[in-house]
């Protein structure tokens, strides 16, 4: 094998390997409470990393994982980025205070397009002080497909500044990620900080190739398709 072709490899990983770095994701507003146990059910049997639900969810969430080395996420001023930091500050301590593990909160957009830089760093960093202060992590949702290449490098250093654990790319709503993005924003935050990937991530390909590119966890809706089609099996119950 050629060194070009090797370097461009993808390379191989197991099932569990893939499976640990994923946020099971369900953020639709149609979404039911038997399909939140389910979610939560299929991450403890998979051995996902996390649940990722909307803050009504928590709760019920956590009791499913409670015990597990499962994780309960949540989102904060989502999906639009546009609530008060005032609200954001309260929505990050009732979450945490209902089970949530991990805070993923959306940037203020319409501000950092405005280059309003000091008010978007300080909108972050106030939830990511609420966060840390109560062993939470903070990951901060840049909506990478609104965002222009230093739009993005922007946000990545503010999201530093604010000392967020993770950049994300996206809700989801507004757009894919792309491997191009998380190559940017690995290179942006290098080991400060760890990136998501998410949005449109929805097959064992579009996985491996976000994690080729520098992506320390994955956000799908599709993490059981994913693993199964890297090997894993089921069913639950």
């Amino acid at each position: 094998m050629s060194q070009a072709i090797s370097e461009f490899q993808t390379q191989v990983r197991s099932w569990q390997a893939v499976a640990s770095a994923i946020d099971h994701t369900l953020l639709k507003p149609e979404a039911s409470r038997e399909q939140i146990i389910k979610l939560s059910e299929e991450a403890v049997y998979f051995g996902f990393a996390a649940v990722c639900v909307n803050p009504c969810w928590i709760s019920l969430a956590a009791s499913v994982v409670h015990g597990t080395p499962v994780k309960v996420a949540t989102t904060i001023g989502f999906p639009l980025g546009a609530n008060s930091t005032t609200t954001k500050r309260f929505e990050t301590a009732e979450a945490i205070r209902l089970g949530a593990h991990e805070i993923d909160m959306v940037m203020n957009i319409g501000a950092l397009k405005s280059g309003e830089r000091r008010f978007v760093q300080n909108d972050m960093a106030a939830v990511v002080e609420i966060a840390h202060a109560h062993g939470a992590i903070a990951k901060v949702i840049l909506e990478t497909p609104l965002l222009t290449i230093e739009e993005k490098i922007l946000s990545c250093e503010l999201s530093l500044a604010a000392r967020a654990d993770f950049v994300k790319t996206a809700t989801g709503f507004m757009g894919s990620a792309t491997p191009g993005d998380i190559a940017l924003m690995r290179g942006v935050v290098g080991e400060r900080a760890r990136v998501k990937a998410s949005g449109g991530i929805r097959s064992a390909a579009a996985a491996s190739a976000m994690l080729d590119a520098g992506a320390d966890r994955l956000g799908t809706s599709s993490s059981v398709v994913i693993v199964k089609e890297l090997g894993a099996s089921e069913k639950i119950g």
